[in-house]
């Protein structure tokens, strides 16, 4: 199976990485057998990867990742490379290949000094592979220092070093490092994609499937978490139950501390998981003693994993609230739709008649000033508000229409 299968509704980016991956493939080839490497070429160093929320660019730069290390004995027939199957594909798309780098971060920001170590490890030849490739997937949470630091490697990259960046949106991106980048643009994938993805690929039933891609209109990593997790159900039940608990104050303000108490118990959730290993893992590193006792000059170390860990939990509580609130405006996008009598396929059919009591009792006006209140709360969160000061808020907007 082509690497390229895992890109969901992007044939045309597809299209364009596959062209890309053949002629590195080309240019690598020429430089072993000492042959001139072609003149017009579609692969460079440095690729920006954008689109919304789902729509597959970590996937996207992953699978190109794949198809620069393939050493597939089909190339020299002619196959394109990133057959999916040989071991140069296989430990770049699990995470083990040598010379692929895949930076992720659970924190709220990516600093200088993770981004210097980056820099070091570009300028590195490929260790056994074909190229040295960094994958950045969350290039947008850069400090400005930190994106001073990475313009240099992308302005003067190493021969056969590749920057493969992640990011919502070109805006998301410093000016300097965007306009040194080849851009790629990936679309929402089609529900219907995403419900077959799930089916092929996870072995979900059909009519669960569907019902989570059509859910989560198109975003692929919370259409199987939905389709896989009942606890993911439950929680987004209960938002949905929201629009109707919002006629008294009192309900807007309850309704409001149970959002944040749900957040807080999914970060508490993912604390619990890995928080206490790696705990372990570094006192044990640091040669911690029978009975607990850690050896001097090692609080510092402690004290730095605690911050990390502090940091963390903040980002899993906002990133739990936040898709909250995109599942509260699918509910009045819907709410919308019946008021409008547009003909678009709701998101939440089996709300339906909840959707069309709130459709009756409001006017589209109304709908979008609620809708503009939920975005308002967003970006307050993103201005680090006080979260539950800003759900209240959005709760009393939502009781006034």
């Amino acid at each position: 199976m082509p690497v390229w299968d895992d890109l969901v509704g992007q044939e045309r980016v597809a299209a364009q990485l596959d062209a890309a991956a053949r002629d590195a493939d080309t240019l690598v080839t020429a430089t072993t057998e000492r042959t001139p490497p072609p003149e017009a070429s579609k692969m460079t160093h440095a690729w920006l990867f954008t689109g919304p929320p789902g729509s597959g660019r970590s996937t996207a730069a992953r699978a190109f990742a794949a198809a620069l290390q393939c050493v597939s004995p089909d190339r020299a027939l002619g196959g394109a490379p990133g057959c999916g199957f040989c071991d140069g594909c296989h430990t770049s798309l699990i995470g083990t290949h040598a010379d692929v780098e895949v930076v992720r971060t659970d924190l709220l920001s990516i600093g200088v000094k993770e981004t210097r170590d980056l820099v070091r490890r570009a300028q590195l030849s490929p260790a056994g592979g074909r190229w040295q490739v960094i994958v950045l997937e969350d290039a947008d949470r850069l400090t400005e220092g930190a994106g001073n630091v990475l313009l240099k490697a992308v302005e003067e990259p190493a021969s056969r070093t590749v920057w493969l960046l992640c990011a919502p949106s070109l805006e998301d991106v410093l000016p300097t490092i965007r306009s040194r980048c080849r851009h790629l643009t990936l679309r929402t994938p089609p529900v219907d994609a995403v419900a077959d993805v799930l089916v092929r690929r996870d072995g979900i039933e059909p009519q669960v499937a569907a019902a989570a891609a059509r859910a989560t209109q198109g975003h692929i990593g919370r259409a199987r978490r939905l389709a896989t997790d009942e606890r993911a159900r439950a929680r987004r039940a209960a938002v949905l139950k929201m629009p109707l608990r919002v006629e008294e104050i009192g309900g807007c303000l309850k309704a409001a501390q149970e959002l944040i108490d749900a957040a807080a118990e999914d970060a508490k959730q993912v604390a619990d998981e890995v928080d206490g290993k790696e705990t372990e893992e570094l006192k044990a590193a640091l040669g911690a003693q029978a009975g607990g006792r850690m050896p001097r000059g090692t609080a510092g170390a402690m004290k730095e994993l605690e911050d990390r860990q502090k940091r963390r939990k903040t980002r899993t509580q906002r990133d739990s609230l936040d898709l909250a609130l995109i599942d509260l405006t699918g509910f009045y996008r819907d709410v919308l739709a019946l008021q409008l009598g547009s003909r678009v396929a709701l998101a939440n059919v089996e709300l339906r008649d909840t959707l069309e009591r709130v459709a009756r009792g409001s006017s589209p006006e109304a709908t979008l000033r609620r809708v503009e209140a939920i975005a308002a709360c967003r970006e307050a969160l993103d201005r680090n508000v006080a979260p539950l000061l800003a759900v209240e808020a959005m709760a009393v907007a939502l009781r006034a229409g």
